[in-house]
């Protein structure tokens, strides 16, 4: 019998295990008040499970919560290495330590769960596949939608589905921004300060703004829908800044709202990973999430839409994930068995690169309003094969603003039409561009 199945052997004896937490932020903080109900957590999993150690910088500091100063030690990789600790649960957030001391932890034979989705967008397939290899479970709930469950109802309820798509709003931030700016007509910079105002948004906002959270949730997601080797690397990304309140007016004239998007798509034996502001129709189930709150739409033949939604970052609901996967590692820590059933099996897949991607697009142009300009615009599209769907133009004396939506296009193709307007001395500004995702 090797150490890991000494270590589950010895785990299914006894009444209670132990948890050791890396980091003790606001997260921690709450993960530890949840465990103090003994009452409760037992009676889901059937064992108790109690916090043995916590690592910190500083165990002196002031806590939200009281601890036993006993348990605080300032070195993570004691927690790690302690035959007594059954289950690392690592909030410390970034990549190192992190990483290591994940990795570290699965080789020793211990259960892993992390909210960590930065940790799990870069190194999520090395980390699942040693925890496959060595047979522990490694949960992280917690570090796609906070409280909304997402991973392991794709993973297990959803198991016999064939996932198409996965579209999703995974951003609180941006998605407050996008529904004050349409709700009160506010600029994006007076819809960010009042973000940051009410705490939605951080004083750097820009791992927001520019979709980096997004994008790495998103990688953690389509992982888990297609079963394929996805990372932060792969997915495409653009933020929501250069969105103005007079794109928001033109949509809506035109039948649609703006969301900063993450969407995932099986197509061919290849999927698309990418994350952008996007047209979604006023009807579309996504249209309606409004401010803070997250949203995840799964479809698939036979399946149909299933939405997932609520708020989907924050302390409390993050902590009650983590929670929720330490339940369940107890539970069949408890009955004997040493890893998650059937194990994780990623594979590698082609992502394809944002100019392969076929859709409608939305552009707002500035033109010289004069006679024969649209003319000459719009034969620039149809020399390169982009048809045009709908426009609407705005004379406001010598400039004109024009808006149009093309037919389902090839990226490539409207890259070289963008290319081909700012050459001609009729086009003053092509202000936004804008990707139209209209499928539900």
């Amino acid at each position: 019998m090797d150490d890991t199945e000494n270590s589950a052997a010895s785990a299914a004896q006894r009444s209670f295990l132990s948890i050791g937490l890396l980091g003790f932020g606001t997260v921690g903080a709450h993960v530890y008040r949840l465990l103090q109900d003994e009452t409760l957590v037992a009676a889901r999993a059937g064992v108790s499970l109690r916090v043995k150690k916590i690592a910190v910088l500083h165990p002196a500091k002031a806590r939200p919560v009281e601890v036993p100063p006993a348990i605080f030690t300032t070195d993570p990789s004691e927690i790690v290495a302690s035959p007594d600790v059954d289950i690392v649960v690592e909030l410390i957030g970034g990549l190192e330590p992190a990483h290591r001391l994940v990795l570290e932890a699965i080789e020793r034979g211990k259960a892993v769960v992390t909210a960590n989705k930065q940790l799990m967008a870069t190194h999520g397939p090395e980390l699942l596949g040693k925890a496959e290899t060595v047979g522990v479970e490694l949960g992280f709930e917690g570090s796609v939608g906070g409280g909304i469950p997402l991973i392991k109802p794709i993973r297990e309820s959803l198991a016999a589905a064939r996932i198409r798509a996965v579209t999703a709003i995974l951003n609180g931030t941006t998605n407050y921004i996008l529904t004050r700016m349409a709700a009160e007509g506010w600029t994006f910079e007076a819809a960010l300060t009042a973000a940051q105002r009410q705490g939605f948004a951080e004083a750097d906002p820009r791992e927001d703004i520019e979709g980096h959270d997004a994008a790495a949730k998103l990688a953690i997601l389509a992982s888990a829908a297609f079963g394929c080797q996805v990372t932060n690397d792969d997915v495409y990304r653009e933020g929501i800044a250069s969105i103005t309140p007079k794109d928001i007016a033109f949509a809506k004239e035109l039948g649609f709202a703006i969301k900063l998007l993450a969407i995932a798509r099986s197509q061919d034996g290849e999927i698309e990973a990418r994350v952008h502001p996007a047209l979604v129709p006023l009807n579309h189930p996504l249209a309606t999430v409004a401010d803070e709150f997250n949203a995840v739409l799964v479809d698939g033949p036979g399946l149909g839409p299933v939405i997932f939604s609520g708020r989907g970052a924050g302390g409390a609901p993050t902590a009650v994930a983590v929670v929720g996967d330490l339940v369940a590692i107890g539970t069949r820590l408890r009955l004997g068995f040493r890893g998650r059933p059937g194990g994780v099996h990623l594979v590698p897949m082609r992502v394809r690169p944002i100019e392969e991607v076929v859709l409608p697009c939305y552009l707002s142009l500035q033109v010289i309003d004069r006679p024969g300009v649209f003319a000459r615009v719009a034969s620039v599209f149809g020399d390169e094969q982009v048809s045009i769907a709908s426009i609407v133009q705005k004379s406001r004396g010598a400039v004109a603003d024009v808006v149009l939506v093309t037919h389902d296009a090839p990226e490539r193709a409207v890259r070289r039409v963008l290319a081909r307007l700012r050459e001609m001395d009729v086009v003053k500004a092509i202000p936004t561009v804008i990707r139209v995702e209209a499928t539900i």
